[in-house]
């Protein structure tokens, strides 16, 4: 069974109210990095796997690609994303990425932004994105950083009596798999994997690799969220580039 958390009310309510407030993670340090690395989106055509409430697919659009098409498993952003976006250059399909079907449809870019961590079989799906890339299409995906997801439980930083962190605890990094993490809800599930693993499997699927970012914040972050200074010690993210070179 393939977790939907996004649906869970308390969650969505949550999580929106955040995405909303403009002062987050997304808007100051994954956002901008993931943004860099695009080499173009003028007259691409895009496939932007967990898009959420549409906000990537609709900024694609306004930077010249010719057509998206969006696809989540939650039907609270799915229909979040087709109240807030209204091209008709957008298509968005409510279904988990992994179970995605399209005959005869082939991308320039094909992206994701923070959804693939929920993904059990990271394998099958690099394939699959491998099969709907055109000769020279990209990849580029955002997940959190194995730093971040290794070690199980919660409360990973190290703190004093006063609450300073002292460093951050690091622990069961070759032990790949499923942990469980509390979000505004008890129990969200995401899937560790070294950064090897990470690497490899696109290799192994027959993409070359361009470019990785570990991002830390922008400076306009940094003012506005001055705990984001923690990216210096310990990244929250990690952004892969690979391409289709046949």
């Amino acid at each position: 069974m393939k977790q939907n958390i996004y649906d869970n009310a308390t969650f969505f309510k949550n999580y929106t109210a955040l995405r909303a407030s403009g002062i987050n993670y997304n808007n100051f340090v994954e956002q901008p990095a993931i943004k860099s690395i695009i080499s173009s989106l003028k007259g691409k055509s895009v496939l932007d796997l967990g898009c959420g409430d549409g906000h990537f697919s609709k900024y694609c659009i306004e930077n010249g690609a010719e057509s998206v098409i969006g696809v989540d498993i939650s039907n609270n952003m799915i229909d979040r994303a087709k109240r807030i976006n209204k091209d008709n250059h957008i298509e968005f399909l409510c279904m988990p990425m992994e179970d995605l079907k399209l005959s005869n449809q082939k991308f320039d870019l094909i992206i994701s932004s923070l959804s693939i961590h929920y993904v059990e079989d990271y394998a099958e799906l690099v394939r699959k994105i491998n099969r709907l890339l055109k000769t020279n299409g990209e990849f580029i995906f955002s997940t959190e950083h194995p730093i971040v997801t290794a070690r199980k439980g919660n409360n990973h930083w190290i703190k004093t009596k006063e609450g300073h962190k002292l460093h951050w605890a690091f622990d069961n990094y070759q032990e790949e798999g499923m942990r469980e993490h509390d979000w505004y809800v008890d129990g969200v599930v995401v899937y560790h994997r070294t950064i090897s693993t990470l690497i490899n499997t696109l290799i192994e699927s027959g993409l070359v690799l361009d470019e990785i970012i570990e991002p830390q914040s922008t400076s306009a972050g940094l003012k506005q969220m001055p705990k984001l200074i923690n990216e210096k010690r310990r990244p929250s993210f990690i952004i892969i580039k690979s391409k289709k070179q046949n």
